[in-house]
């Protein structure tokens, strides 16, 4: 399986509170739902779909967990193909706070507290490198930073909204450390957003050569 975050980025690299003014207020951040206005349904969501063609599984932090969990089974029953898909895809939680009697969500598994990171190696080479689908991982900042961190992202896609919001959470790691990617798509909404796919480049490999 590859390793896919799908995030909703500001241009200064913020990722946090995308969707609502209560989501995640960590360290007094003010501008939650600063996404919404420039959200349009065929390009941004289009690539939303897309993306979530190719999952397999769904891989979250607690706090974003939470989040969806509060929000996606309430929706369900409608007929909605992206809606349905959600609720019943599989969904992977790491976490040291959720109990396996929390996840009330269709689907929902907790991994192991003391190993996550080694329960998502697993997860990964599941079926050989480059042979499964897509395990997406959907906002979950910390958790995103961990996997990059370990070399487990194989690629992301970034929706990359025209506001610079001045500080907050961000998905990438800050060790120093130079990691090459490769763009492999990139379209323009009429919002401005720009949806970018890029493919990690691993053991100094050439852009087309990942």
């Amino acid at each position: 399986m590859r390793i896919v975050v799908s995030e909703f980025t500001s241009l200064d690299g913020v990722v946090q509170a995308p969707g609502g003014p209560e989501e995640d207020t960590d360290g007094g951040f003010a501008h939650g739902g600063w996404s919404m206005p420039h959200f349009d349904p065929e390009v941004l969501g289009g690539a939303v779909d897309a993306l979530m063609g190719e999952t397999e599984a769904l891989l979250f932090g607690a706090r974003t967990w939470r989040t969806m969990a509060a929000a996606w089974p309430e929706r369900g029953g409608d007929g909605d193909e992206f809606t349905d898909r959600m609720n019943s895809i599989p969904k992977h939680v790491a976490s040291r706070t959720l109990t396996p009697a929390d996840l009330t969500w269709q689907g929902s598994h907790l991994l192991p507290a003391d190993d996550a990171i080694g329960a998502v190696r697993a997860l990964r080479e599941r079926g050989g490198a480059g042979d499964g689908g897509v395990l997406q991982v959907m906002g979950s900042a910390s958790l995103a930073t961990q996997l990059a961190g370990h070399d487990l992202v194989d690629e992301y896609q970034l929706a990359l909204n025209p506001v610079l919001l001045g500080g907050g959470k961000r998905v990438f790691p800050a060790d120093g450390r130079a990691r090459p990617l490769e763009l492999v798509s990139a379209t323009t909404s009429p919002t401005g957003v720009l949806v970018c796919r890029y493919r990690v480049l691993r053991d100094g490999a050439a852009p087309g050569r990942a």
